[in-house]
């Protein structure tokens, strides 16, 4: 009788599915995740380590920072962390690492011919030749010399000044602001971030007025208080209530450069005498401490240029901002504190508990119904505000509360029309926004308005069931403390208070999946806007009083980032077969040097199973996708397509692919797939 040999079988799957806590494990996605840490699902697929984050101040970027290579002969005493100098002292850099025949050097000005180089006025060594540039280094060697400059650039960006947690951190006409209480904890300080790192911004005065003249005050003009004598520049006029040509306006004036001290009296501007009146000398504009600042940008005025900042916090009045004059901004309210804001069909919102109220249009300082100021009774704390596309006349908004969804139809207080979306799903504060459709946390897991609107059973209709046992244990024991949304990346990104967090990719509205993210430093508080060069930017800020830039850089601000992706148990169709597994090739794609860690795990992690050593793996990535070479260490290289054979053992009825990482040094790849080679055996018993 002829020997019946099992024929030998590849099977091919890709990496796909993101985290499942709660299929059953025979008939999970293959290409799933059953565990992960700090990786990210592509938006074409596969998973990657986490991108890096980094600190910023406005200063050089430590992502940004570069090397330079001297080849030098040695002959004094010479660090790390030394500056040399050339000959003359015209050119100079730090120093980061020494071999024995190269110094390399970061934060290089000038350059370094052939002679004599030193530290202060000690010569340390003669340079041989010209410095050149890293071009001729491995992409191992220049991933190491790149991250000590990188340590270098990061040392010199310093938090921003103050005490305890970044209050707010946005981006408004190509800057960076943050609020952060002062030393003292008296009050919230607004900085900005420059080339020389955070300034704080110079608040100015306010002073209130009433009835005045019939000439309209305007920005520049100088006031002189008729009895003190006291004089300042009129930076801004807010009008609130009657008018000037009346000679019923009422407001305030937004001032500087005062000297002396109002008292009750006319002010008079030259040719215009008692232009306003005053009863009390001017206040100092400034921020309660400890508030959580909300933002939006908003062009109110229509014109090219007339862009501004809009924001509150739940302490102080809300304010608007041009990046020069602060203007708090005045509603009427017994405690004018509001907490939620936005703009919406050219009027600002902003909400009071479970009361929202907005300015006329086009006047955010104005919030008298006479001028189309209307108030909306929500009968819930108000925790949201998002603006969706989409209603029977135009765009609309959404009003989340903690336990409702609200959503405002019209165009104004003549015809506003709040329909109640859901008695049962609200939403938790700082989560909702708009990627393609409205996300928001609710106490059920993460929620999209189409789901619920079309399947109304709020827990079946949540985007997170795949993981609800994680979101289930992060609401139960942490807040949720911010979100936001990558749009290079299509994300949704929302933030614990214990510093995981959770990302959703999506791809043409359909969500691709979840991964679990832990992050070193909190974050407090963040914001995704263009930044001056037209690209998206990521900024947080968090508790250590640090603002971060998100997706720059190798690591976590110079921690290394440690990731894991554990795949699902892939039995091939045939959950009950015992297999004996050869060989996997792997698919990984890359712009740079990178390293990681590979092991398997067989029937299910049992310990009645001899389970797969872990093997590490270097690679050197350009345009390619595969390579050749052997598994104890291999590279890629830069041809097209080259499968890649990996030796596994193991004799089982399923297996999972493990990979993980730890490191500061390198650029994101991505893992997309897998061709395992088995035989099967026999039946399992």
């Amino acid at each position: 009788m002829k020997l019946q040999i099992p024929a030998h079988q590849s099977k091919f799957y890709p990496f796909q599915g993101g985290l499942d806590l709660t299929s059953p494990p025979i008939q999970i996605n293959p290409g799933a995740l059953r565990a992960c840490l700090n990786v990210e699902i592509g938006v074409r697929g596969g998973y990657l380590p986490l991108g890096g984050y980094e600190r910023f101040s406005g200063k050089a970027k430590p992502s940004d920072a570069v090397y330079a290579v001297l080849p030098c002969v040695i002959t004094g005493s010479l660090a790390v962390g030394d500056v040399l100098t050339d000959n003359t002292a015209a050119a100079y850099g730090t120093v980061i690492a020494i071999t024995a025949t190269e110094i390399i050097l970061t934060l290089v000005t000038g350059t370094f011919a052939v002679g004599n180089v030193k530290v202060g006025a000690t010569v340390v060594g003669t340079c041989s030749a010209a410095q050149s540039d890293p071009a001729t280094e491995t992409q191992a060697i220049d991933a190491t010399y790149r991250n000590l400059a990188t340590d270098v650039y990061r040392a010199l960006i310093a938090g921003v000044p103050g005490a305890g947690d970044i209050l707010g951190v946005w981006q408004y006409n190509g800057k960076v602001y943050a609020f952060r209480n002062n030393a003292g904890l008296t009050a919230a300080v607004l900085h900005v971030s420059s080339t020389s790192g955070w300034t704080a911004v110079t608040m100015m005065r306010e002073l209130v007025f009433t009835s005045g003249g019939v000439y309209e005050p305007q920005e520049g003009d100088v006031i002189t208080g008729t009895i003190s004598g006291a004089t300042a520049t009129i930076r801004r006029v807010c009008l609130r209530s009657g008018s000037f040509a009346a000679g019923t306006a009422a407001g305030s004036l937004i001032i500087n450069t005062q000297v002396g001290n109002f008292v009750a009296e006319n002010l008079d501007i030259p040719l215009h005498l008692n232009s306003a009146t005053i009863a009390a000398n001017s206040a100092a504009i400034s921020f309660a401490p400890s508030g959580r600042f909300e933002f939006v940008n908003w062009n109110f005025g229509g014109a090219s240029g007339t862009s501004r900042m809009y924001g509150c916090d739940g302490k102080s009045k809300a304010f608007e901002f041009d990046g020069t004059v602060l203007v708090p901004i005045t509603t009427g309210m017994a405690t004018d504190t509001p907490l939620h804001i936005r703009a919406h069909k050219n009027q600002l919102f902003l909400s009071f508990g479970s009361s929202v109220q907005h300015s006329g249009i086009g006047l955010p300082y104005t919030w008298l119904p006479v001028f189309g100021n209307s108030e909306i009774a929500c009968g819930d704390t108000v925790t949201n505000f998002l603006s969706v596309p989409g209603d029977q006349s135009g765009g609309a908004m959404v009003i989340y509360t903690k336990n409702r969804t609200l959503v405002l139809y019209g165009n104004d207080s003549s015809d506003w029309n709040l329909i109640p979306f859901s008695e049962e799903a609200g939403a938790r504060a700082y989560t909702a926004q708009y990627i393609g459709r409205g996300v928001v946390l609710d106490d059920q897991g993460v929620m999209s308005l189409d789901t619920t609107q079309n399947f109304g059973n709020f827990a079946a209709s949540a985007l997170s069931q795949q993981i609800a046992p994680l979101i289930d244990s992060l609401n139960d024991d942490y807040s949720p403390i911010a979100s936001c949304i990558s749009r290079k990346k299509n994300q949704y990104r929302l933030f614990y208070t214990s510093g995981q967090a959770v990302y959703m990719t999506m791809q043409q509205g359909k969500v691709l999946g979840f991964t679990s993210i832990t992050l070193p430093d909190a974050v407090t508080c963040i914001c995704s806007q263009e930044g001056a060069t037209g690209r998206e930017e990521i900024y947080f800020g968090s508790s250590d009083g640090f603002v971060y830039q998100m997706d720059a850089g190798t690591s976590f601000d110079g921690d290394p980032i440690n990731w894991y992706a554990s795949l699902a148990f892939n039995h091939f169709g045939s959950p009950r077969a015992i297999k004996s597994f050869h060989k996997a090739v792997l698919e990984v794609t890359g712009t740079s040097y990178c390293e990681f860690s590979l092991t398997s795990a067989i029937a299910y992690d049992s310990t009645e199973f001899d389970q797969n050593s872990t093997t590490s793996a270097s690679i050197e990535l350009s345009s390619s996708t595969w390579d050749t070479s052997t598994w104890d260490k291999f590279y890629w290289d830069s041809r097209a397509l080259s499968p890649t054979e990996v030796d596994i053992s193991g004799h089982a009825e399923n297996i999972s692919l493990i990979f993980s990482g730890n490191s500061d040094e390198f650029k994101q790849f991505t893992l997309h797939s897998a061709m395992l080679h088995f035989t099967p055996r026999r039946a399992m018993r």
